[in-house]
């Protein structure tokens, strides 16, 4: 790797760390604790109420017996590790509003990953196509962090294609401790069903959907010369045809339901966020679902 590359390289990641940092840092860094800490792990102990702990994780029991508060400590105090289970495909290469599916994909998986340090946690990342195409163990760290974003950013797929299953009980068989797990994907795939349900016994997955708003409604825009992401093939479509719209709007409804029905029927829950929009916003507003 040139001198160049490696300097235009570090300026992309360093425009990411900034941005996302901050936001993280000022922003989500308490949410994310809401949202987690105390979530779905098991008791471990009790200890000294401090000022600011949590009040519903008071033991009354033993506050009662001692004369003194008592807040019950769960493990994930200690320590919780964050999954990034990132679709790297060539499809999230696309987007007309203001940004690609891949820009917002890593943005959001920078700002969860710079909350989880701050709140002394482990990060860990799968990179996905239709293979795995890289697994990084959870560790905690800046330059950790900082690899992560490097690799979701620059990290050329081998494989094409998008296979949600294979990155799902991938996390499973990798991951044996629990984890809160994050899968970032445009999901133009199905079949994951079963992979999630058995990942969704052990840790608490939620999905996020980045999408294109022209992948919800294609503009008329006449003839288009199109090259497939996923498989690189080029072709002419004709946008003025109504068949032709339905068919690519059908897809992904189809996807997208697809998506939905099968998280919330197991009572995972989902992001769905378009390019351009307000990601802050919309993690923001499930944060505090979590914690409502």
């Amino acid at each position: 790797m040139s001198q160049m590359d490696t300097t235009e390289i570090l300026k992309k990641v360093r425009k990411i760390e900034i941005k996302t940092r901050g936001l993280s840092k000022q922003v989500f860094s308490g949410e994310y604790q809401s949202a987690f800490k105390g979530r779905g792990m098991s008791f471990s102990e009790v200890r000294d109420y401090h000022y600011g702990d949590d009040v519903r994780n008071i033991d009354w029991n033993v506050t009662a017996r001692t004369g003194s508060p008592f807040v019950k400590v769960f493990e994930e105090e200690r320590e919780l590790t964050l999954m990034l289970v990132v679709d790297i495909s060539q499809s999230s290469l696309f987007g007309t509003k203001a940004q690609y599916k891949s820009d917002l994909v890593t943005e959001m998986s920078a700002v969860l990953a710079f909350s989880a340090i701050q709140n002394n946690d482990k990060v860990g990342a799968i990179l996905f196509s239709s293979e795995i195409e890289k697994y990084i163990p959870p560790k905690k760290g800046k330059s950790h962090i900082l690899r992560i974003i490097r690799e979701i950013i620059f990290h050329k797929p081998e494989h094409k294609g998008t296979d949600i299953e294979k990155a799902i009980r991938y996390l499973t068989n990798v991951q044996k401790k629990r984890s809160i797990a994050f899968v970032l994907s445009d999901f133009m795939d199905q079949g994951y069903d079963n992979a999630l349900t058995i990942a969704s016994r052990r840790h608490d997955v939620v999905g996020i959907h980045t999408y294109d708003q022209s992948e919800v409604e294609m503009p008329n825009v006449g003839l288009l010369r199109v090259i497939d992401p996923e498989t690189g093939d080029l072709r002419t479509i004709d946008t003025s045809n109504p068949t032709v719209r339905h068919a690519y709007q059908s897809a992904f409804a189809d996807n997208e339901a697809y998506f939905k029905d099968t998280f919330m029927k197991l009572g995972s829950d989902i992001i769905s966020i378009a390019t351009g929009d307000d990601y802050v916003k919309s993690l923001l507003q499930f944060f505090k679902k979590r914690t409502g």
